[in-house]
């Protein structure tokens, strides 16, 4: 008779879990229901900041519009970003986050009213994330928009171990007739300068060059400044300009605003102005910051590329009739602002020269550096 033994069974499979590929649903819904509070402290009319669902909601006629345009800008921190997850500095990049947003609204007019953010990382830690989303919800009180959601993505294999990236999106709004486009603007206008915070977020790629080159102590205080550690400095978060400057916009008292970030003053203040107009921009008129002559002095770096790399101090051009100047100055002063008034308004090609004399941001001869475009 035949051997009757049975076969062997075969081996029950694996049961994989997406834990076991490096996400955790739970981490995720905890860092939801952490932000949650976050989110409604942002709260103000038009969004109640609610987070969950697939969308956020905003209502244009509870904000109080009546014709609107909608504006919508979206961007990123950057490789500051490096140095916030290097040096464990998160609680100011979500700042610097909606100010990238915000400001580029405002320079149009419109009044940033709701925030999305999106937060990617290879394996969640929600300390960090909780930090990070907390200093956006700052940024949007400061800018007064809504936190009305966003996205959490992760992505094990798509990051380092620790890192994270970070984007915003913020949509703002200006009644049709209050737009600002520039197109009022004519030779003689003043050009007024708003005090950066730092280097806000731009031209990190170039100071964490230097920091690597010249062996730079991030955890020491600075050469210029006993009292604060460096990475502090380098690491002070973008100013947003949005509540200074609503007020004045609403009263027709600017007739446009250069955003200065990538391209400094040399590239961003062009692109608001209308043909057959160029901005002359004395740098003699304010002092480099401690933080931008302790980068150009550490570089060796030319007044023209300090014009194009860096915000140089300036962190907002405002440009305004000459008859204006001095009640807008004043209106910026009263809302905390410093303010220098920078330049002019001449006839020319469309563009920004910036000049200044021997010494000036350490040129050892009267300097200028134009760019038109």
């Amino acid at each position: 008779m035949a051997d009757q033994t049975p076969a062997p069974s075969a081996p029950t499979p694996q049961s994989y879990t997406y834990a076991d590929a490096g996400v955790s649903i739970a981490t995720g819904n905890a860092l939801v229901r952490a932000i949650a509070p976050l989110a409604r402290s942002t709260r103000r009319p038009g969004a109640d900041a609610d987070l969950g669902g697939f969308g956020g909601l905003f209502d244009l006629k509870a904000a109080g519009f009546v014709d609107p345009l909608l504006v919508a800008a979206n961007d990123g921190v950057g490789t500051k970003l490096k140095l916030a997850i290097e040096w464990d500095r998160h609680a100011g990049v979500g700042i610097d986050l909606v100010a990238m947003c915000a400001n580029d609204l405002i320079v149009q007019g419109a009044e940033p009213l709701f925030f999305l953010d999106y937060f990617a990382t290879g394996r969640l830690d929600n300390a960090v994330a909780e930090r990070v989303v907390a200093s956006i919800a700052e940024g949007c009180r400061q800018a007064g928009c809504a936190l009305i959601g966003g996205e959490t993505a992760e992505m094990p294999g798509m990051y380092a171990e620790g890192d994270y990236d970070l984007a915003g999106f913020c949509v703002g709004a200006v009644e049709r007739d209050r737009l600002v486009t520039g197109a009022t603007i004519a030779p003689g206008d003043v050009i007024l300068g708003l005090a950066s915070s730092g280097v806000h977020s731009n031209g990190f790629s170039l100071v964490r060059r230097l920091a690597a080159d010249k062996g730079w102590k991030l955890d020491r205080p600075a050469l210029f400044d006993q009292d604060r550690l460096l990475i502090d400095h380098l690491m002070a978060p973008t100013r947003i300009y949005v509540a200074s400057l609503l007020p004045l916009l609403r009263d027709g008292k600017i007739k446009g605003l250069a955003h200065i970030t990538g391209g400094g003053l040399l590239e961003n203040i062009p692109r608001v102005l209308p043909d057959g107009n160029h901005a002359v921009i004395d740098a003699d008129a304010w002092e480099l910051p401690r933080l931008m002559a302790f980068l150009q002095g550490q570089g060796g770096i030319e007044p023209n590329e300090m014009a194009r790399t860096f915000n140089a101090g300036i962190g907002m051009a405002v440009v305004t009739a000459p008859t204006q100047a001095a009640d807008v100055t004043s209106a910026l002063k009263s809302a905390g602002e410093t303010v220098h008034q920078i330049g002019q308004v001449q006839a020319g090609p469309r563009g920004c020269t910036v000049r200044g004399s021997a010494g000036t941001w350490s040129a050892k001869a009267e300097w200028t550096a134009t760019h038109n475009g």
